[in-house]
């Protein structure tokens, strides 16, 4: 999805625990969920959040291999189910997106032995090493191939041996990465003699060819399998590798699967696989069981929708969720929004019974545990107020009709828990838009601080210096739209300012969260409250708020155009306020925020003055085919809706001041449409500036000085062009 991704929290499963990061970007429970472990003085630490207790149980002797002098740089460890030995990530390289592809070791802390798996494969090529169930092997990917290791003996085994970069084993191509979150792409089975894993074909997928030309003196071509929107999906099929022969099973999907995707995919029983298909246009999903030890598979249940059918993804930017299983396996939860809200549903395991466990209104945000042991579901919601964030729990089995809510206290803003497999403790975060977070441990089902001298109401602190207004604004279309304006220091409303717009305004991300930090502009080179200017946050119809699917649906085949109107004339209605200065009016996004940027440019000059466009996608015809195509339908069949939303195509109203910028080498949103918006802008004689930062991903952060100079040209534009102060 298009979207500028500057907090990420990197999770990667091994069997019940987290593989999770030196720093610290999620919580390691131990198996019992009463503790929890991390690193501290090069040390792993198991910590009691009841009395905050530690516990050296690695120390950092024990992660130096023979003969070095130094310990391993553990980025991520996570243990195997009975604890007897450790996994340790190390020496990771980026894939795409995140640090996926590296160096793994096994650590036996009793004995003290230290195994450095793949010894044979090249170095920094292992991706999603875990453990089997019975932890004596380990599997991973090196090479787009499947392999195995044995943990006593060092014995490896090569499971697939016809990967390539294009035939993809046990993990995704490009496109299934960045828009279903997919990147683990193998599952051990319970008695840990099977392997099931995805298999991706991007053989008749064109290249997009990046070009480096600044680390030789001759070009180097990087090329990338990037299926552009119109194009037919990569096939992907499900194999199951038998460990004792190495035979591989694939399982009969129904279906062309050219027009079809497999983003999850489980174990569901001892010969079962359980896997969720979507249709191209990603209108129909089904669920299909998998016999693995023939192959058959049949529907058991299906949803469909005008639109988009919903991800039902636990976090977009991670691994989708896998099934969550209940009463002994014969039902699991599914989130759908096949009422018109996202709501949690229980699923009998034959697809005949079907239950409504979150009635009502409104729609669920994430479910952050299911404790079966006390018959509750916790997840987020906030009927009341989209833009903010509160923990609720169900019952999985019958009990209260109605939701409780689980936070505690008069805090209005954004909640967040990290809640222990147990289900009995929680580390619950909060902030809102003049509260810096802050975070306590609590019980459940209770909810209460463990500890009341470090609870959040002790500890909490608000920033006066922050003037944050948030509101709704009804637009000329009857349309409401949330909305907030942050305003300078020592405010005087008898006078006008300068106002800025930050936008985003497409399905994957809002703005108008009520949280810290967010209505802070993380480009600009000082303090835009202290220079003076009004800060404008807005969010449009399309955006992810829990408002309600047609909320979100309505933007269905009209990126670029309802958004961009929603936004306008909500802005406008903005204007009427007496200190906004109409003269020093400008907006700016990043990606999708870029391409709202350029448009509210061209389609509304009236209004915008001054735009920086960061990363656009000048286009929709350029990106690729699972977002473009779920948002927007196949331009086979209604190319103009494409045409009417690109930028490039609405360069003519361009009358102010614009600065567009761009990575070379960003495999997202990728150069052409740089140099296709230039070309358009160069034909009908619009000025503009225009910054290229050579190889420079979609962050625009990598090399030297990078972040500075674009913070710096940045700041200098909008000074220049929307000058600062009180008039």
């Amino acid at each position: 999805m298009l979207k500028v991704v500057r907090k990420v929290c990197l999770l990667v499963i091994v069997w019940g625990v987290q593989l999770t990061s030196a720093q610290n970007r999620g919580i390691n429970w131990t198996s019992d969920g009463n503790a929890y472990t991390h690193f501290k003085d090069g040390n792993i630490v198991k910590v009691d959040p009841k009395t905050e207790a530690e516990t050296v149980i690695i120390r950092k002797e024990q992660l130096t291999p023979a003969g070095s002098a130094m310990p391993l740089k553990v980025q991520q460890y996570g243990y195997n189910n009975d604890r007897s030995n450790v996994l340790l990530f190390t020496n990771t390289v980026k894939v795409w997106r995140l640090n996926t592809r590296g160096d793994y070791w096994v650590l036996s802390p009793v004995s003290g032995k230290l195994l450095q798996l793949g010894k044979g494969l090249p170095a920094q090529s292992l991706m999603f090493a875990k453990f089997s169930p019975d932890g004596k092997s380990v599997a991973y990917v090196s090479g787009h191939n499947l392999f195995t290791e044995t943990v006593a003996t060092g014995q490896v085994r090569k499971l697939t041996s016809d990967g390539t970069r294009k035939l993809i084993n046990g993990t995704f191509d490009w496109v299934y990465e960045e828009e279903f979150g997919c990147r683990d792409g193998f599952r051990w089975s319970e008695d840990s003699k099977k392997i099931a894993f995805w298999q991706v074909d991007a053989t008749q997928i064109r290249d997009y060819y990046m070009l480096n030309t600044t680390d030789s003196v001759y070009s180097k071509v990087i090329p990338v399998e990037y299926p552009k929107v119109g194009e037919s999906p990569s096939p992907v099929r499900i194999g199951v590798v038998t460990l004792t022969s190495g035979f591989v099973r694939w399982m009969n999907i129904d279906g062309n699967p050219k027009q079809h995707y497999i983003p999850r995919m489980e174990w569901s029983g001892p010969d079962e696989l359980i896997v969720q298909q979507l249709d191209r246009k990603q209108q129909e999903s089904k669920l299909i069981y998998c016999k693995t030890s023939d192959g058959t598979s049949r529907t058991f249940w299906a949803e469909n929708d005008d639109a988009w059918v919903d991800l039902n993804s636990a976090d977009i930017f991670g691994e989708p969720g896998g099934w969550k299983w209940v009463n002994k396996g014969q039902e699991f939860i599914w989130i759908s929004e096949k009422d018109g809200w996202r709501h949690i549903y229980k699923i009998s395991r034959d697809g005949k019974t079907v239950t409504l466990l979150t009635k009502g209104s409104y729609d669920i945000g994430v479910i952050k545990a299911v404790d079966e042991a006390t018959n509750n579901i916790y997840f987020t919601a906030s009927p009341s107020n989209p833009t903010q964030l509160y923990l609720y729990r169900v019952k999985i089995n019958g009990g209260k009709d109605e939701p409780e809510l689980v936070t505690n206290g008069p805090l209005k803003g954004t909640h967040e828990y990290n809640i222990s497999p147990n289900g009995k403790i929680a580390q619950h975060s909060f902030s809102n838009y003049n509260t810096q977070n802050v975070s306590e441990w609590i019980n459940l089902p209770e909810g209460k601080a463990l500890t009341a001298s470090k609870s959040i109401a002790s500890n909490i602190k608000s920033d006066a210096n922050i003037n944050v207004e948030y509101l709704q604004v009804t637009t000329e279309d009857n349309v409401v739209l949330d909305a907030w304006i942050n305003k300078p220091i020592n405010f005087d409303a008898k006078k006008k300012y300068p106002v800025v717009l930050y936008v985003y305004g497409e399905p994957a991300a809002s703005t108008v969260n009520d949280e810290y930090g967010n209505h802070r502009n993380f480009l600009y080179k000082g303090d835009m409250a202290e220079d003076g200017y009004i800060q404008v946050g807005i969010d449009n119809r399309g955006t992810p708020a829990l408002k309600g699917a047609p909320w979100r649906k309505s933007i269905y085949r009209k990126i670029g155009t309802i958004n961009i109107r929603d936004m306008a004339l909500g802005f406008k209605k903005l204007l009427e306020r007496p200190y906004f200065d109409k003269d020093r009016v400008a907006v700016w996004g990043w990606s999708g925020g870029g391409s709202s940027t350029l448009n509210l440019l061209f389609q509304y000059p009236e209004i915008f003055k001054t735009g920086i466009a960061i990363a656009a996608v000048a286009n929709q015809l350029l990106y690729d085919n699972i977002y473009q195509e779920r948002y927007m339908g196949l331009p086979q069949e209604n190319m103009e809706d494409f045409v009417k939303g690109s930028p490039v195509n609405n360069v003519q109203g361009l009358k102010g001041n614009l600065l567009y910028i761009h990575g070379t080498g960003d495999d997202n949103v990728q150069y052409d449409n740089a140099e296709m918006l230039l070309n358009s802008l160069v034909k009908y004689n619009k000025q503009f500036q225009f910054m290229s930062y050579p190889n420079r991903t979609h962050n625009i952060s990598e090399g030297e000085g990078t972040s500075l100079h674009l913070s710096t040209l940045y700041t200098n534009y909008i000074r220049q062009y929307c000058p600062p102060g009180a008039k």
